[in-house]
């Protein structure tokens, strides 16, 4: 498996690209900006961009969203209930972000439990509503991309739109620690972690 970390829009987002070595079929998690360096690193590479998923509907996960379409054609996926957080420029934050806001469509719904082939590479769904009603995590062999639900010793925050905190706790207590202790965890923001350090020391779900 391909992976790489870029560094995104005006929060340095942690969009990730991933991709089947075998294949070069490839998927963008959370593009929140740059969207020139995101095609940039999947052209060099000569990667065929397959999915780009969306963990949540925040601007700062967002923003490289129409760029990479306009150029590349991609179907965007989103879980359905932050849909209307996506389309909303207020609701989604990017309004305040600077700029005119984002106001955007998606092509394709996620389902907790769904699993989505990239080459040979298997991505599967895991709801985790919380930090937004929609909110996803992604676990691709060893790895668990967790957008704004889980970050190394915190959690993502539920006082936005559609958050609540019993629902972030819950699902991660639920569907994140019960995975293997050595999977490795990628964040939206911050550091990567794993699963066992997390059952450790994060004091949110000890």
């Amino acid at each position: 498996m391909l992976l790489e970390k870029i560094p995104a829009g005006v929060y340095g987002v942690n969009c990730y690209v991933i991709a089947d070595e075998k294949t070069n079929k490839a998927a963008v998690i959370d593009p929140g900006g740059d969207a020139d360096k995101i095609i940039n690193f999947i052209e060099e590479n000569e990667l065929e961009l397959e999915y780009i998923i969306l963990t949540h509907a925040h601007g700062d996960h967002i923003g490289g969203v129409e760029g990479i379409q306009k150029k590349l054609n991609t179907a965007v996926y989103l879980h359905e209930a932050d849909l209307y957080i996506l389309k909303d420029k207020n609701k989604n934050y990017s309004a305040s972000m600077g700029g005119a806001g984002c106001e955007i469509d998606t092509d394709k719904f996620v389902v907790d439990g769904q699993e989505l082939l990239l080459g040979e590479l298997k991505m599967q769904i895991i709801h985790t509503p919380g930090h937004t009603p929609g909110g996803i995590c992604i676990k691709v062999e060893n790895i668990l991309f967790t957008g704004d639900t889980l970050f190394s010793n915190s959690i993502g925050r539920t006082d936005l739109e559609g958050g609540s905190y019993e629902e972030i706790v819950n699902g991660i207590k639920t569907k994140l620690m019960v995975l293997d202790d050595e999977i490795t965890v990628l964040p939206g923001h911050g550091p990567a972690t794993r699963i066992g350090i997390e059952k450790l020391t994060n004091p949110y779900i000890k």
